[in-house]
């Protein structure tokens, strides 16, 4: 009889095996590691915390703090209220977050089949059509050709202004050629002999192996919609299309109130400053809340992808 013994359950948590080269790690260095980290992970999140309580407190704590707040007191939510009451800011939120969705899929989709059609090495001028796109990386049109061209198009004050113009990244496309190239040519080969076309072996094949890698480059695309205001502020002079970060731009750097908002913080119900920094962390809130959830992605899609181009 023979008797099945069980595989040790390993904490997901727990540091990796070390390989035999490798010495053990000493109190000092852990130590010191651990400061280190300590004293960067604070550096970044005090200033959050700094904007956030400070949008939360209310014109009274922040008069008597002089500014921005540290300590938390008397918490009111009457700063993103009335942000979220209908007013410009809603709007340009509203504008960010569609600006943001149909970008990143346009992009993705334009960036995902370039990339599949470049790693297949035998397809039509895919040398001719990837040294054209290596080459845009170091030279550049310039501001005002790209202007005129955007307005030649009929794009000025058009929301594809704020699409078009940054659609593609050839740094994300390179990263997706190195990922697709590193799929395994017997299973394409296998599935072509069965009757399937690109598209089919691209959408059941190749994406679902390369989950990781879109699911950053998704993230980069998204984020650099979701943060753009150059384009806006270049092509957009109706101030009713303006996204959200253009807004935080007009109301922190021009000091400029939002329409809607002015009159409340003219008369005291309303502080500025608390209405600036709750418009950041409206801002800051999707990348913050995105970020985690992609972050297991980055090392298998971006280092696998970057070597294997």
């Amino acid at each position: 009889m023979t008797t099945v013994l069980d595989k040790p359950v390993r904490n997901r948590w727990a540091a990796p095996p070390r390989p035999v080269w490798e010495e053990q790690p000493t109190r000092a260095g852990l130590a010191s590691k651990g400061l280190v980290l300590g004293i960067a992970c604070l550096a970044i999140l005090f200033p959050l915390w700094i904007v956030v309580v400070t949008s939360l407190s209310t014109r009274q704590t922040i008069d008597e703090a002089g500014g921005l707040v540290m300590i938390p007191k008397d918490i009111t939510f009457v700063a993103y209220q009335e942000l979220l009451s209908g007013g410009q800011v809603t709007r340009a939120a509203i504008i960010s977050v569609l600006v943001t969705l149909v970008g990143t899929a346009f992009s993705m989709t334009v960036s995902v089949l370039c990339a599949y059609g470049l790693s297949r090495t035998g397809s039509l001028g895919h040398r001719w059509i990837l040294m054209t796109l290596l080459a845009t990386m170091f030279f550049s049109a310039g501001l005002i050709p790209t202007y005129l061209l955007v307005q030649t198009l009929g794009l000025t004050d058009s929301y594809l202004a704020l699409i078009l113009p940054s659609a593609l990244s050839v740094f994300n496309i390179l990263v997706l050629r190195g990922f697709f190239m590193g799929i395994s040519q017997e299973l394409t080969d296998s599935a072509r002999i069965d009757g399937a076309g690109d598209f089919r072996i691209l959408w059941q094949i190749v994406l679902p192996l390369s989950r990781a890698v879109v699911a950053v480059i998704t993230l980069f695309y998204a984020v650099g919609y979701w943060s753009a205001w150059f384009n806006a502020s270049l092509y957009l002079n109706d101030q009713n299309m303006m996204p959200l970060q253009n807004v935080m731009i007009q109301l922190v750097q021009k000091q400029e109130a939002p329409v809607g908002l002015g009159q409340a913080i003219k008369t005291g119900q309303l502080s500025g400053l608390a209405v600036q920094m709750a418009v950041m962390v409206m801002a800051l809130l999707p990348v913050a809340v995105l970020s985690p959830f992609v972050q297991r992605h980055f090392r298998k899609g971006m280092l696998t992808g970057a070597v294997k181009g």
